[in-house]
This record gives structure tokens, sequence and C-alpha cells, in this order.
């Protein structure tokens, strides 16, 4: 009896070794949430996938900064520029705490990668910073900052923060 379970046990693995061999690893479908597109940055040098609010309501704008920055903007509520390179979260913490004029409220997410908080001036504003490794890069993402509009608001915000959270690295097939 030992020796039949034995054997099929062998077999069962060798089948599941040999149908899960040398098949090439296929690139899975990237699905958006409700409301949101999916926004393929590879022809911009970005091995990834973003979440943006549906463009057909409103306008999709891509500039590649001088700088260095890739800046996402759809309509007035979504504005997210991408650095390649991490920011120092610890410092930023520290800045955040120590402005005297845009005065820190809270963390929303307080995260080793990630912060989203509630400053004030005049009215309550949200910010946030997140660094994320795509592939052998180092990026950031945070909001556009803009003195030509309001700042943006917690739902706003939290629809960038989560966006740049669930960033999908789009995986490039080998040449044959």
């Amino acid at each position: 009896m030992k020796k039949i379970i034995n054997l099929l046990s062998a077999a069962v693995l060798v089948s599941s070794l040999i149908s899960c061999g040398d098949k090439k690893k296929e690139q899975e479908a990237i699905v958006a949430p409700q409301g949101m597109n999916v926004l393929d940055l590879s022809k911009f040098g970005k091995p990834f996938a973003i979440f943006v609010p549906d463009t057909v309501a409103a306008k999709l704008l891509i500039v590649q900064q001088t700088y260095g920055a890739l800046d996402i903007k759809v309509g007035n509520n979504f504005a997210i520029s991408i650095n390649e390179q991490t920011a120092d979260i610890e410092l930023k913490k520290k800045d955040i705490k120590e402005d005297e004029v845009n005065k820190f409220k809270n963390y929303v997410v307080q995260e080793p990668n990630a912060i989203f908080w509630e400053s004030e001036i005049t009215k309550p504003e949200f910010h946030f910073i997140i660094n994320q490794k795509i592939g052998t890069t180092d990026y950031s993402f945070e909001e556009t900052k803009t003195t030509e509009a309001e700042p943006f608001g917690k739902e706003a915000i939290q629809k960038m923060f989560d966006s740049a959270k669930n960033i999908k690295e789009i995986k490039k097939e080998p040449a044959s």
C-alpha cells in the first residue's frame, strides 16, 4: 500500500513539474477598478501601468518635465508626479512637522514607504508621497502641486494615493 501511495505521489509531482516547466510567464491582464482606466506608461520609459480616472469626462494630460518627472493629470481632481528616485520619507516627515505656514494636522496613512497627511494654511489640505520599487528602479509618487488651483481634497488625494500604491509592473517578453 505504501508503495502505491509513493508511486502515485511521485507521478503527481512529476506531472505537475512537467506542466509548469518551460512556459513563458505571460503578463496578467491589468484590470482597473470601477471608474478608472489603465494607463500604460512604457512608452514614457516607465515599466508599469497606473490607474487614472475615466478620461471620457476629463482630459488626460501627460507631461515629461525637463527636471525628469513625469506628470499625469486628469481633469481638476487627479495630478500625480512620478520621479525616478525615492523620496526621503523621514526627512519629509520632519519638514512637514516643522512647517510653520502649512501646519501639520495628522497622518491619514503612515507606513515605511508611504505617507498621506493632512495640513492646513487657511483650510484643510491633503498630500501624499509613496516610494515604490518596480523592477530594478526606485520611484516616488506624489500629488502635483500648483499655485493656480485649490489644494486637493481628501477624496482626490485618496484616489491618487490608491492609484500610486497599486501600480502594475509591465513585464517585457525577452526577444527570441
